[in-house]
C-alpha cells in the first residue's frame, strides 16, 4: 500500500509542525512548507498526494495558489483557515479546494477529512472544483459553463435549476466513473453543513437525479446518459468533450 504524501503549508511554525508530527504519527509522510515557493519546489522534486494549505500565508493568499495549483494540476487541497463563514468557505471551493477545514480543529476530524479526500482522488480528481469559462458537450447537449447555458441537440435552450446545474457539473467533470450518492452529496453540499442522514441524503440525491434525467433523457424510465450503477450509485456514461471558452 502506497504511503500518502502529504504537503502541511502554513507559515505558523507551531502550526505546521503540530500538523506534520500528528499524520506521521498516524502513517503518512508529511512534508512541511511555510510559502508558495516551497510548494512548488515539493511539487518539482516528487510525488505528493494531498496539500493542506493555509489561506492566510503572511504576504501570500493560499486561496491564490491554490487557484494558480489547480490550474496547473489535479492534486487535492483541503484549505485550512481561522475563517469559517459560508461565504470564505465558498471562496476556497470556488478556486477549486476539494475541502475546507476551519481552524481550531479537532486533529482526528482533520485525519478523518484527510481519509476521505485521498480515497475520492483515487478514483477521480476533485469532485468540487468547476472552471466556469468552459464549455461541455455529450451526446449532442452543450452546456456553457460561464453562462450556465444548456441546449439540447435541436438548440432548444432547457432551463435547469441551480441544483440541477450543479449536480450535471459533477457528471461532467467525471464521465463513465461511478459515483455514490455520498460522493455526490459531499460535491453539492459545498458549505460542509449538511445535517441529513445517510438515508435522507440518499433520497435527495435520487430524487435530484430524476428530475435531471426528465429534462436530459430521451426516455427518462430507461436512461442512457445517467446510469444507475448497482450496487454504487450513478455513472454519467456518456463521452463528454470540454473546450475552454
Amino acid at each position: 500500500m502506497t504511503i500518502p504524501r502529504i504537503l502541511v503549508v502554513d507559515d505558523d511554525y507551531d502550526m505546521r509542525q503540530m500538523m506534520t508530527q500528528f499524520l506521521r504519527q498516524n502513517g503518512s509522510i508529511a512534508l512541511p512548507a511555510s510559502n508558495e515557493r516551497e510548494v512548488r519546489s515539493h511539487l518539482d522534486g516528487g510525488r505528493v498526494d494531498l496539500i493542506l494549505l493555509d489561506v492566510m500565508l503572511g504576504d501570500e493568499s493560499g486561496l491564490e495558489i491554490c487557484g494558480r495549483l489547480r490550474h496547473e494540476q489535479s492534486v487535492p487541497v483541503i484549505m485550512v483557515s481561522a475563517l469559517s463563514a459560508d461565504h470564505q468557505r465558498m471562496a476556497g471551493y470556488a478556486v477549486g479546494a476539494d475541502d475546507y477545514i476551519a481552524k481550531p480543529f479537532n486533529p482526528e476530524l482533520l485525519l478523518a477529512r484527510v481519509k476521505a479526500v485521498l480515497s475520492r482522488a483515487r478514483r477521480s480528481s476533485s469532485l468540487v472544483h468547476r472552471r466556469n469559462t468552459r464549455t461541455f458537450t455529450f451526446e449532442g447537449w452543450t452546456y456553457h459553463a460561464k453562462t450556465e447555458e444548456v441546449l439540447s441537440p435541436e438548440n432548444v435552450q432547457v432551463a435547469l435549476s441551480r441544483r440541477e446545474i450543479a449536480l450535471l457539473q459533477v457528471l461532467l467533470a467525471n464521465p463513465h466513473i461511478p459515483l455514490t450518492r455520498a460522493e455526490i452529496a459531499t460535491a453539492l453540499d459545498v458549505t460542509g453543513t449538511s445535517s441529513q442522514s445517510t438515508e435522507a441524503m440518499g433520497r435527495s440525491i435520487d430524487v435530484l437525479v430524476g428530475r435531471l434525467r426528465n429534462k436530459i433523457e430521451t426516455n427518462p424510465k430507461a436512461p442512457r446518459i445517467l446510469r444507475t450503477e448497482r450496487g454504487v450509485g450513478y455513472v454519467f456514461s456518456v463521452d463528454v468533450v470540454a473546450r475552454d471558452g
